[in-house]
């Protein structure tokens, strides 16, 4: 139910972000479902990998480089997926930024509410 749940949200968090930034565009509430599952795919299998590879800069630049893996994250999901386009990098890290400040949210409010 939890699953279920956040999935739907970050499908409309994205759909909020799309809104909020021209920068990010979803066609439909379809790809808004398909791309946050992508990314929460992405997240959970590539950021690990990702983040111990990238290890030495991330120390160096405080943790500031784990920014560049979020954009670089959120741009591969829209360049493997039809329904959701970021126009650059630069579009990619201001899209997950506010990406990621909306799911923090959500992810309190589902915590909360499925106690």
């Amino acid at each position: 139910m939890k699953l279920i749940l956040t999935w739907l949200l970050a499908a409309c968090a994205l759909l909020l972000v799309a809104n909020l930034y021209p920068g990010v565009q979803v066609q439909s509430f379809g790809s808004a479902l398909i791309a946050a599952a992508v990314i929460g795919l992405f997240n959970v299998l590539v950021r690990p990998v990702l983040v111990v590879l990238t290890l030495p800069v991330t120390v160096v630049t405080l943790g500031l480089f784990l920014f560049v893996i979020n954009a670089l994250l959120f741009w591969a999901a829209a360049s493997i997926l039809d329904g959701f386009h970021v126009a650059g990098f630069w579009a990619a890290l201001l899209g997950s930024l506010i990406y990621s400040l909306i799911m923090l949210v959500v992810n309190l409010a589902v915590k909360s509410f499925l106690r």
